[in-house]
């Protein structure tokens, strides 16, 4: 009887030893949890946020038929209102919505400057070489024109008089971009998808440097930016470069 029940003990050991091994390690980086320190470290800085939709498939978790921005847009049309940095609630979201990407309202603390993926790493490299300060810069993933640089900048706020930094006026908003194959100049009333973000596709938006980098001005970046975008253009047998300043006016 007693070595029987050694037997049975050892087998529940065994078994345990079994469960312990396949159990995560407690320093295994949770996903869910790496993400949340990324959206905080964000709001942190002073970037609102708010939710967007993700991807449901190759379509959008929206119920547009034919989203012509799947996963790249916000959740409510109150964005711009709710957007915010108070972490109790980008954490709620967070974890109540595990799907969902999120969107960063612009013209209130940063601007962003939106590139060809192609011209953005060109521009990037010559930046670094030149010594000039260069902030976050996030990766989005597509095809063509679709696949984008994002240089984070301070923003420019609203000048005495427009006219002498505003080199035109026009009236964009994000779900229109498309249109403008050169520099997008997201400011007050646009938004972008700030890292991680997933997109259809297997498509994601990451972070090449993060928000351990100081906002910097955005015209110190405006002319490498610009030339790399005509080169960019000039190389793949597009019209001029364009340059759609500022989205969401």
């Amino acid at each position: 009887m007693g070595s029987e029940s050694g037997r049975v003990k050892r087998g529940e050991q065994s078994r345990i030893s079994q469960w312990l091994r396949r159990k995560p390690k407690p320093d295994a980086q949770d996903p869910g949890r790496e993400r949340e320190a990324l959206l905080l470290a964000v709001a942190a800085a002073g970037l609102p946020l708010s939710p967007a939709a993700h991807p449901a498939g190759y379509r959008c978790s929206c119920d547009r038929i034919g989203c012509p921005t799947p996963a790249r847009h916000p959740l409510s049309f109150a964005w711009q209102t709710q957007s915010t940095t108070d972490r109790a609630q980008i954490e709620r979201w967070a974890r109540n919505q595990p799907a969902a990407n999120f969107i960063t309202a612009t013209g209130m603390v940063h601007d962003v400057l939106d590139v060809p993926l192609e011209a953005g790493r060109s521009a990037l490299e010559r930046l670094l070489a030149a010594g000039i300060e260069v902030g976050p810069v996030a990766e989005s993933g597509g095809t063509g024109d679709q696949a984008r640089m994002l240089f984070f900048t301070a923003t420019r706020g609203t000048p005495e008089d427009e006219d002498e930094w505003w080199p035109c006026e026009l009236d964009c908003h994000p779900e229109t971009m498309d249109e403008h194959p050169g520099l997008r100049w997201h400011c007050r009333g646009s938004y972008v998808l700030v890292p991680p973000a997933a997109l259809p596709g297997d498509l994601a938006v990451t972070w090449l440097r993060g928000m351990e980098h100081g906002l910097p001005d955005p015209l110190t970046l405006l002319e490498t930016l610009t030339d790399a975008c005509a080169t960019y253009a000039g190389a793949s047998e597009h019209t001029p470069a364009t340059v759609a300043w500022p989205l969401g006016r």
